[in-house]
């Protein structure tokens, strides 16, 4: 089989993983290697000089895709709109990446005539999945390689990679000390390893990268106003902004207030849990100022069943099935919901905690009159007493038995 290979797109990271499965690649299959990365965000000059590295530990060619507006507008927000949590907490920040890399290595492979994708993902993780679903929908044809799962891939311990690398010359920035596993994009940062993968260690405070201890947040709260309509962000402070611009920018604010942090152990897609610590500062002051425009735009019903398609909903980006009927059917009922979730929302950041404290819509459902103990010409109280003999027959027929 490994001469029917001729060009393989990897799904490439920079990072001692995928640096090493490049090469690795190129001797198994004797074929051309193309290094794929993704730009969804990272920050902090992780792409920074990645075409070099890639060449360097033996790549082809190099292609650098910015996917961070369509990543935000695309993908985080549908998440925010359909208020899908995996595991009452999850905000998917590694799922909901997944699925639009996948999709956009198949569209590099078909630009560069590959006839196979690879990915550096380990076969105890749901990465692995969510990648595979994606290139299953999206192109049947293309052969799957996946080097972790392969019983002639040697190089499944950090020194091994390590020692592979330097025998080849491949730059690596990791030493042999045991670091955290990492994934960062604009909307999250996952931290997994070491200490963490105990569930009675407390995360140190000098784990957070995307934002700062509690104990060292401001005494003073900061306050943000966000609009949005039909559900999706527009603005920021009455300044409207790209979707991955105002991620950014509630990012930076949230995170120096110490907002979005989470521990968790959850259950992965393949059975096992696991343990590890969140960042979604710019994600959670949204979920939070989402959450309030529903409660004053929707009705009782539609918002009380929402919760159900929410909780469907992650479970679907959770275990990698974007591309698929059922998903794009709960986005169409989704988008349903949020024709009159319009307005602005005022949130307030203090001491790790995101809290709206004000909220205004065109299309508000909620009535200061009626609302009011106050009784009014709108509301008979007499009308309560024959509604709850009605709502409560089965009952009073229950207690004579």
């Amino acid at each position: 089989m490994a001469d029917s290979i001729s060009k393989i797109v990897l799904a490439y990271s920079g990072g001692l993983d995928t640096s090493v499965i490049l090469p690795w690649l190129k001797e198994k299959y004797g074929c051309e290697v193309v290094a794929f990365a993704a730009d969804v965000g990272q920050g902090a000059g992780e792409l920074d000089g990645i075409e070099e590295k890639a060449r360097a530990s033996g790549a082809d060619d190099c292609i650098v895709a910015d996917l961070r507006r369509e990543f935000a507008e695309q993908y985080c927000y549908r998440i925010l709109k359909a208020h899908a949590l995996y595991e009452h907490d999850y905000m998917l920040g590694t799922s909901i990446a997944r699925p639009l890399i996948a999709k956009a290595q198949v569209d590099c492979a078909r630009e560069v005539g590959a006839d196979a994708v690879a990915h550096g993902c380990t076969g105890k993780g749901n990465d692995q999945v969510r990648f595979e679903l994606t290139f299953m929908a999206l192109a049947p044809d293309l052969r799957i390689v996946a080097p972790w799962r392969d019983p002639s891939f040697e190089l499944t311990s950090r020194e091994a990679a390590l020692e592979y690398a330097e025998s080849r010359g491949i730059p690596v920035t990791q030493s042999k000390r045991k670091l955290y596993s990492r994934d960062r994009n604009l909307w999250h940062i996952s931290h997994e390893g070491g200490e963490l993968e105990d569930p009675e260690n407390e995360p140190p405070d000098d784990l957070w990268v995307l934002s700062s201890p509690v104990s060292e947040a401001p005494d003073e709260p900061a306050y943000v106003e966000i609009g949005f309509e039909q559900g999706v962000p527009v603005s920021l402070d009455g300044v409207r902004l790209e979707g991955h611009e105002l991620i950014g920018k509630l990012n930076a604010v949230g995170g120096k207030h110490a907002v979005g942090q989470i521990q968790l152990a959850e259950n992965r897609l393949v059975g096992i849990k696991s343990r590890g610590a969140y960042e979604t500062p710019g994600g959670t002051i949204l979920y939070e100022a989402h959450k309030v425009l529903e409660s004053i735009t929707l009705d009782r019903e539609t918002s009380h069943y929402k919760q159900h398609v929410g909780l469907k909903y992650a479970e679907m980006v959770y275990d990698g099935r974007w591309f698929c009927p059922l998903r794009e059917a709960l986005d169409a009922f989704v988008d349903s919901t949020q024709r009159n979730v319009t307005g602005t929302v005022r949130v307030k950041l203090y001491k790790g905690r995101a809290t709206a404290v004000g909220v205004k819509s065109p299309n508000s459902m909620y009535s200061t009159d009626l609302a009011s103990f106050t009784m009014g010409a709108e509301y008979a109280p007499t009308d309560a007493t024959g509604f709850i003999r009605l709502f409560g027959l089965q009952m009073r027929g229950r207690g004579k038995t």
